[in-house]
């Protein structure tokens, strides 16, 4: 398995509801991440994710683009907690060691209901 396939199934699975089984299957021990509204550890994280997921059951999340740089891999996706919102245009960047994920950052911008480019977010 590449590492943009892990990267995308880890972040599908914590997406989903399923973040234990993303953390077991796809993380590397010492692992760390740098969202600054958490501790930075893994469990702290695994469980916000789970939390997310519970409060927002029906959350849409749609990749747009993976880039993969030696150990690096980076996400650019859509992150809906409902259907009906708007949601955020979402950058994850993950750092591997050995196939496993042992640093996460994440970058999140609101996708504004108007927007002076005509390009949009994706």
């Amino acid at each position: 398995m590449t590492k943009k396939e892990i990267a995308q199934n880890f972040l599908k699975l914590a997406a989903s509801g399923h973040s234990h089984e993303a953390f077991r299957l796809y993380v590397g021990k010492n692992f760390k991440h740098h969202n600054s509204h958490f501790k930075g550890d893994g469990e702290t994280l695994m469980l916000a994710m789970e939390e997310s997921s519970r409060k927002n059951p029906h959350k849409i999340f749609k990749i747009h683009h993976i880039l993969e740089d030696d150990n690096l891999v980076a996400v650019h996706s859509h992150l809906q907690q409902t259907p009906t919102d708007i949601g955020f245009a979402v950058v994850h960047i993950l750092k591997f060691k050995e196939n496993k994920i042992i640093e996460l950052w994440d970058l999140g911008q609101p996708i504004p209901s108007e927007s002076i480019n005509e390009n949009g977010m994706f």
